[in-house]
């Protein structure tokens, strides 16, 4: 029993520890403090502004919509395209900025890189082989080459990219899933300027969602369902045509609100993670050499206690007092991630302290170049170029038109008798057109002007404007795939397409750091939620192995973005190599057959292992099916065929001895 103390003091204490813990002090003021916390974020969401415009304007140049940025003409403002039409004339572009991202996304796509699991501790590095291989078919289910190809494009168009790592219930599976994060609905605190994002203090982003999801997620029993459907009036009607929301396959920004959606149909939840703080201890176990902290209230249980239990034991056993391993602890104050999930009108959903064992938010993001906590992208810093080669080309089209082509100038006294100007102009284009007049001395003849006002100089600017693109960002005519010029060199050829991909390499790696963190949160929620045995295989590829919860839930891992095994080259060399250890005698057929990608291996790696239980039990083996040599034939090499064909022969034959 502990000891007894007054109940001033105890209050005391109580009072102090609740006014250090942020989440019990500000739980005073009621259905203010989520009110509270709700205007906190709107406010880091209203100062994204700036930036989700930049992003909309970024995202029109791209996509071909270049002359909707508003000007001011006579004090009245109006968009550049209204300012042309008015003028009468067409508003013309050529887009290059769309054939600069997607050049860059076949950069990308080209690199086939994947990140690998590497343990820390070298006895364990068997164990990330197994984790690599459980994570690459989690990126399989989640289809994530196409998720990271068009995250890659965001990346490019607005600079800002983020996703969301989750655990649950989904196409009637429970597994780790990832979900993409549209930028408009996602905020920050603008406090931020760590690269790497680890000092955010308060993030979240904001749900349109039907009334059955939120239902299904927030609705416990029946009174939490009528709960929210008093809620969240009307929406819970399907029947309510859905008038005011964006066009298929269109999107806006306009008329865009933290607090309410302009879909009626639609439920707008708020999600906030907040750092909070609480006084906690930090507890050093001398005896397993744990590192772990522990509430206030958990103090005298886990610490006096169990340090009182080892004590009297060690006395029991004879141990001295100094000798035994006690637990120390230090008090602290604990900042940790709380999240709320509200309604616009201050209704707390749900909260609590992170459900994670990694102990951070779901939200994995990244912000390039983020100096002094600014955003540029690559599409921003060719829009002035897009802009003057657009008015290159419309002040090219203006003098064409403008400019004399096929000017007749007929003079008065040449008129001949009985016809009209009319007629003379419908004759004079004919093919084969005659028309008669009696020429008069001093009157010059009928003559048609043409005027060529082209060669003023536009097409060399367009040219200089065209180049600018490729100095600016890099992307030159090599790595665009354009032909060389004649007596080009391959290596000179190879050599520009290096030094443009050289000039991306920073962006490009950015990214990559992205996918580096988005996988090491995959691998925390693996090891946290996956709790039972499961085997897993690579789609593709003869990769099978089984993950043991027991083994695997406490190794550190860290990770690195390296070549994929996927590509055709890459595979070739494996196989090569392969084919070189097992004729050094290095390998068995067996390892051959489960290390290498050949299109057969799998059904002869059966094959084998039949003929060898069929020996065991002192049946004569049967051959390779005819079926399976013509796969082989026709999926690989006859040599290697052969050699593996001679190499199944041999281990059978050894089987037998």
């Amino acid at each position: 029993m502990g000891k007894l103390m007054r109940m001033s003091r105890v209050a005391q204490r109580d009072a102090d520890t609740e006014e250090m813990d942020s989440v019990k002090r500000y739980k005073r003021y009621g259905w203010r403090r989520a009110f509270d916390v709700l205007m906190e974020a709107q406010t880091y969401w209203n100062n994204m502004d700036s930036y989700r415009r930049d992003r909309e304007r970024n995202k029109r140049y791209t996509y071909g919509d270049q002359w909707k940025d508003e000007i001011c003409v006579d004090g009245c403002r109006m968009t550049e395209e209204e300012y042309i039409m008015k003028q009468g004339n067409v508003p013309l572009k050529n887009n290059m900025i769309r054939r600069l991202v997607r050049n860059v996304l076949g950069v990308y796509r080209s690199q086939s890189k994947e990140p690998t699991c590497y343990a820390r501790d070298r006895d364990e590095q068997k164990l990330s082989e197994t984790m690599t291989t459980i994570l690459q078919c989690n990126m399989q289910r989640n289809r994530m080459q196409e998720l990271y190809a068009r995250t890659m494009e965001e990346f490019l168009i607005g600079g800002f990219v983020v996703h969301r790592k989750l655990y649950g219930w989904r196409h009637d599976s429970l597994d780790c899933w990832t979900d993409y994060v549209q930028p408009n609905n996602f905020f920050i605190d603008n406090c931020m300027r760590d690269f790497r994002g680890w000092d955010v203090s308060c993030l979240g982003e904001v749900h349109d969602i039907s009334f059955q999801e939120l239902a299904g997620e927030f609705a416990q029993s029946p009174e939490d369902w009528h709960r929210l459907r008093e809620m969240y009036k009307n929406t819970h009607d399907r029947q309510v045509i859905a008038n005011y929301g964006e066009r298929f396959g269109y999107s806006r920004l306009q008329n865009y609100d933290f607090l309410f959606t302009a879909d009626p149909t639609r439920c707008r939840v708020i999600e906030v993670w907040r750092r909070e703080s609480k006084p906690r201890w930090r507890c050093h176990d001398w005896n397993s050499g744990e590192v772990y902290k522990i509430d206030t209230e958990d103090y005298h249980e886990l610490v006096e206690i169990e340090n009182e239990r080892r004590l009297q034991e060690a006395s029991e056993m004879g141990m001295p007092s100094d000798e035994v391993p006690l637990i120390e602890a230090e008090w602290f104050i604990d900042n940790y991630w709380y999240f709320y999930y509200l309604s616009p009108w201050g209704d707390v959903l749900r909260e609590g302290e992170t459900p994670y064992e990694h102990k951070s938010h779901p939200y994995v993001f990244k912000a390039y170049p983020f100096l002094d906590g600014e955003i540029h992208s690559f599409v921003a810093d060719v829009i002035d170029q897009q802009r003057y080669t657009n008015r290159l080309i419309m002040l090219y089209d203006w003098i064409m038109r403008a400019s004399a082509k096929g000017l007749l100038l007929f003079p008065e006294d040449c008129k001949p008798e009985g016809m009209s100007m009319e007629e003379i102009a419908d004759e004079w284009s004919r093919f084969n057109g005659m028309i008669l007049f009696k020429a008069k001395p001093g009157v010059p003849v009928p003559q048609q002007v043409t005027n060529n006002c082209t060669n003023i100089g536009i097409s060399e600017l367009l040219n200089i404007q065209l180049k600018f693109f490729e100095e600016i960002t890099g992307v030159n005519g090599a790595l665009q795939g354009k032909p060389g010029f004649s007596g080009q060199s391959a290596a000179l050829y190879n050599q520009q397409t290096q030094n443009a991909t050289t000039s991306l390499l920073d962006l490009l790696d950015s990214f990559s750091q992205f996918v580096k963190d988005a996988a090491l949160k995959d691998v925390k929620n693996m090891q946290q939620f996956y709790d039972r045995r499961r085997s897993f295989a690579i789609s593709g590829k003869n990769a099978y192995v089984e993950y043991d919860p027991e083994k695997i839930k406490d190794v550190e891992f860290d990770l690195s973005i390296m070549e994929s095994t996927s590509t055709p080259a890459y595979r070739m060399m494996a196989n090569e190599i392969l084919l070189q250890l097992y004729q050094q005698r290095a390998i068995s057929v067996e390892m051959l057959l489960e290390h290498g990608d050949f299109p057969f291996g799998d059904q002869l790696l059966q094959s084998i292992k039949a003929q060898r239980e069929q020996l065991e039990q002192g049946q004569q083996p049967e051959g390779i099916s005819p079926e399976l040599m013509q796969q082989a034939q026709q999926g690989a090499n006859m040599a290697a065929v052969n050699k593996l064909y001679d190499a199944m022969r041999g281990s059978a034959a050894g089987g037998s001895e």
